[in-house]
């Protein structure tokens, strides 16, 4: 195996003067769990650790590495273990606002072609949550396709609602039906595969993730727990790992994710909420921000039912919600440097 058939294109190449050195080698992130990391290169994957002059210049949680990063390393012990010198710039990434009070970036995975959204027909359908999806990956510059599964557990009529709705909100990506027990909608997917790319699984726990990687691996290699009496899945991955396939193609496994706070998206809100950017163009104000402005042409789209209310709402809030917590991490990372000052002048004094 070349590392080009992990995904090491020719954009990777050109960086490798700026972090290649002697007696280093390149390889792939393919495991991270609780600071543990795996890599896997061209003959196969084995556990590493952070260099310790590596980690001292760490400043923030998007500094270390996550998966599917590419990083420079050093095998020790025969070659059955390594440490990490370096990560390499990322081409895309995957990423949200840490969970809980805490304001800071949670990396979920680097270097993603595209990201497979996942929901179920049944419980799990929350266009709303889609919204936040779409952002992320649109932040991330990764091409995003939505995937509606367990459509066994719903009758035609109401896929076809389903299937409406979710067009209406992913409006520039694909939308793929489909049901592990049936088979329907698999053959499609797996066509969509292409070697030596990397797609990316994000949804929340029970909607079928690991059952359709199995299903894709042609083996139950990952364990799942038996449905409730709902229909729907209970959680059973956990930690991000990268699988290559049978075929070529490398595929990302996430945790279900019961949060995702978004921050810092300005760019993804362009391209997730495009209908609504089309419509500010026509706004008499260029710094309109679409909430009580005088010729706001995204008001009167909603007033005139151009624009679904339901959508409008998500876009305003989620829009909050990320200015609120990028001007808190402003903050945060101004104290940090501010503190990081003081330790400086510190230790220069003890030492005089």
């Amino acid at each position: 195996m070349k590392l080009s058939n992990l995904g090491f294109d020719p954009w990777f190449e050109e960086q490798i003067s700026a972090l290649h050195q002697v007696g280093r080698c390149i390889a792939r992130i393919s495991a991270v769990d609780r600071g543990s990391y795996r890599i896997i290169n061209e003959t196969g994957d084995v556990p590493a650790e952070l260099a310790g002059k590596f980690s001292y210049q760490i400043e923030s949680p998007l500094d270390l590495p996550c998966v599917g990063d590419w990083v420079t390393v050093q095998y020790y012990n025969d070659d059955t273990e390594a440490i990490i010198h370096g990560v390499f710039p990322r081409k895309t990434f995957l990423r949200r606002k840490t969970v809980g009070e805490n304001v800071d970036f949670q990396m979920i995975a680097a270097n993603i072609d595209c990201a497979f959204i996942v929901q179920s027909c049944h419980f799990d359908f929350n266009p709303r949550r889609l919204d936040r999806y779409l952002v992320m990956a649109a932040d991330g510059k990764v091409e995003p396709v939505v995937i509606l599964t367990k459509t066994d557990l719903i009758s035609c009529d109401e896929l076809e609602q389903k299937l409406a709705i979710t067009k209406s909100t992913a409006i520039s990506a694909r939308v793929l039906a489909m049901s592990n027990v049936s088979g329907v909608g698999f053959d499609e997917l797996q066509s969509m595969l292409v070697p030596g790319k990397t797609y990316c699984l994000l949804g929340s726990s029970g909607v079928g993730k690991t059952t359709l990687i199995n299903r894709l691996i042609g083996q139950d290699a990952f364990d799942t727990n038996t449905v409730s009496g709902t229909g729907e899945g209970t959680h059973t991955t956990s930690r991000r790992q990268l699988i290559v396939l049978g075929q070529g193609a490398m595929l990302v496994d996430t945790p279900g994710m019961r949060e995702l706070g978004l921050l810092g998206v300005e760019d993804g809100f362009n391209q997730g909420f495009e209908d609504i950017l089309l419509l500010s163009e026509g706004c008499r104000f260029a710094n309109c921000s679409h909430e009580y402005e005088s010729g706001c042409s995204v008001i009167a789209a909603v007033k005139d039912g151009i624009l679904n209310e339901d959508r409008y709402s998500s876009y305003i809030k989620l829009k909050k919600e990320s200015d609120y917590h990028e001007m808190s991490y402003l903050d945060k990372r101004k104290k940090d440097r501010a503190f990081g000052r003081y330790v400086k002048s510190v230790k220069k004094q003890i030492k005089k």
